[in-house]
């Protein structure tokens, strides 16, 4: 038998290249091994607020105003950020222009879509090492490009590690603009490890009302639960299973 060879994987114009911005918006191709692409600047005080500390900037709140691929490469290059930040950010939020083809009064969000799957994946890389080893990272979209987003972030984090997409309905009014009125985003949720991040992850608890709903009249050990219907939508053989209570009785 053959070996199989390649994988499943997104592929786009001038991939195996990486961007460089500029300040007046443009973006240049070039080699991975241009060193202006991992290029490590300097990040200089514009102005505080609030109690700072004297010597150690990583330590406090930060605004970095800039390029984000830029902050993110001088985050994990600059030795004062990187002992604070490299492999220890439990949490990264994305909020990227979703590429919707439209022009705004603040940017235009028009980008030729194999920039726009580098730009997100450049970026995507370098959060992924700031990432600690039960962290994860979301990321804001909408239809424009979600799937090609899910894709790209399936190459960067392995499949494995995606946790779940979160539907955000963020407006009530009808859109007519559509054939089909589309009310919400998406939050692409992806975790550097799944099963370390499932583990650590920050449930909330419950309210006062939903405690209520459980109980414990057998003292299981494992602690006070709700009984739900057990019962498939529609009864038939393979669906029909024997069930065993606390007490030894097979129902």
């Amino acid at each position: 038998m053959a070996a199989h060879e390649g994988r499943l994987e997104l592929t786009w114009t001038n991939k195996h290249k990486r961007l460089l911005a500029h300040e007046d918006g443009r973006y240049e191709w070039l080699p991975p091994t241009d060193y202006r692409v991992a290029e490590v600047r300097l990040l200089h005080d514009a102005g505080t607020v609030g109690e700072v500390s004297a010597d150690d900037r990583a330590s406090d709140n930060l605004l970095i105003r800039g390029d984000a691929l830029n902050a993110l490469t001088s985050l994990i290059g600059l030795p004062e950020f990187a002992r604070q930040y490299v492999g220890k950010v439990r949490l990264a939020y994305l909020d990227p222009p979703f590429n919707t083809q439209q022009s705004f009064l603040q940017y235009d969000d028009a980008l030729e879509h194999s920039v726009w799957l580098t730009m997100m994946r450049d970026r995507l890389t370098q959060v992924k090492t700031l990432l600690s080893p039960d962290g994860s990272v979301w990321v804001h979209c909408d239809d424009s490009e979600q799937a090609y987003l899910k894709v790209t972030m399936d190459e960067v984090f392995g499949r494995e590690n995606f946790v779940a997409t979160v539907v955000w309905q963020h407006r009530y009014s009808r859109s007519n603009d559509a054939g089909l009125s589309v009310s919400h985003n998406y939050l692409v949720v992806y975790a550097t490890d799944a099963r370390a991040w499932n583990k650590s992850r920050n449930r909330l608890p419950r309210t006062s009302a939903q405690a209520a709903q459980y109980r414990n009249p057998d003292n299981d050990p494992r602690g006070p639960w709700r009984a739900i219907p057990w019962d498939a939508p529609n009864i038939r053989p393979n669906l029909s299973y024997p069930i065993q209570t606390p007490t030894g009785v097979v129902r």
